[in-house]
């Protein structure tokens, strides 16, 4: 728990007060969680409840903010920073985190009189924050707080206050960061949010600044990126024979073959699975043409469409394979599921 100033202790006591004058759970484990889910649930709605133009301003000298959000916090307040800096960065607002006591040290070079600092302290009266306030503003940076006490110093110092204060903790003696830390990450996550939609940010923004993970692959690769083109797709005419469409699919290790016009037009497609359902019916293979064993009319794809739509379609349509056409119809690539595996998009 911060030091307990004179003028901050009566705030302590009285959360700790009501604390223990609410009803506690008789030791039940599961009573117990529900008791904390309910008190945090109950906490954030209020808080919801309580958002006024101050919030608005906030949002306002962010969007206006030519430099970076820089987030900053001691102890819990201090993990609940670096989250909510970085769901800022990931979400179109350049922002990151910096720890109020290393910026007493030479960390607080970081900061530019173009910049905004958000600094979150429950009590607002955290020594390490309050000795950087004064070279922040005298640097002509903005000041945010978020705390649970607008008569606190940092309150009272900053351009905006965005008011997180909590009736109760979780924590059966009030004291442990609990239902506040909950509270003010719900509340950066409610500011990071409305910045997106200020800032008009789409889901191919997000996954740019996600290259690596599962997202950012889904909404990045296209088809283009995965398909097989040139010598690797696998085709055959409609006048060839059997065999050798056979041979075709054989040769590039698809599990399937095009079967396209003059014009290079896809009209069929013969799969492996084709071949074993002729043979289970008894089908004799050898007198049996191309255009009589093929599936007509193919399902195909563009190549700027997105991977993942790939698997969408062979996933309703429960197929393994896309042909991969040009805007004049004409085949230019294939693909399978193996090669959307091997991509990650699955």
């Amino acid at each position: 728990m911060p030091k307990l100033y004179p003028a901050v202790f009566p705030f302590y006591t009285l959360i700790m007060i009501t604390a223990l004058k609410q009803p506690q759970p008789t030791g039940d484990i599961l009573e117990w969680a529900r008791h904390v889910l309910r008190i945090e649930a109950r906490e954030v709605e209020s808080l919801a409840e309580r958002l006024d133009d101050s919030f608005c301003r906030a949002v306002e000298l962010i969007l206006q903010c030519h430099g970076r959000v820089v987030v900053s916090g001691i102890g819990k307040s201090g993990h609940i920073a670096r989250k909510i800096a970085a769901t800022l960065a990931s979400t179109g607002t350049p922002a990151f985190f910096m720890h109020p006591a290393e910026a007493s040290h030479g960390d607080l070079g970081m900061i530019t009189g173009a910049d905004i600092v958000l600094a979150l302290s429950y009590s607002g009266e955290s020594d390490e924050l309050l000795a950087i306030v004064p070279l922040i503003k005298r640097m002509g940076a903005k000041l945010i707080s978020m705390t649970g006490n607008a008569d606190s110093t940092l309150a009272r110092e900053s351009d905006v206050h965005l008011d997180a204060a909590v009736s109760q903790e979780a924590c059966p003696l009030g004291l442990a960061p609990t239902a506040s830390t909950t509270a003010a990450l719900a509340l950066g996550d409610a500011l990071a949010v409305t910045l997106l939609d200020a800032r008009g940010f789409s889901a191919e923004d997000f996954a740019r600044s996600h290259p690596g993970g599962t997202l950012g692959r889904r909404l990045l690769i296209h088809v283009r990126d995965v398909m097989r083109s040139g010598e690797a797709v696998p085709r055959v005419r409609k006048t060839q024979s059997f065999r050798e469409a056979i041979q075709e699919m054989s040769r590039k290790g698809l599990g399937m073959t095009a079967v396209v016009d003059e014009d290079e037009r896809p009209v069929g497609i013969l799969t492996d699975g084709d071949l074993r359902r002729l043979l289970e019916h008894g089908v004799p293979t050898q007198d049996t043409t191309i255009a009589h064993a093929m599936h007509p009319n193919p399902l195909t794809i563009t190549p700027d469409r997105l991977a993942v739509e790939a698997v969408e379609v062979m996933e309703e349509r429960k197929i393994n394979g896309l042909l991969v056409v040009d805007t004049h119809g004409r085949l230019i690539g294939a693909l399978n599921m193996h090669d959307l595996l091997r991509a990650k998009v699955i």
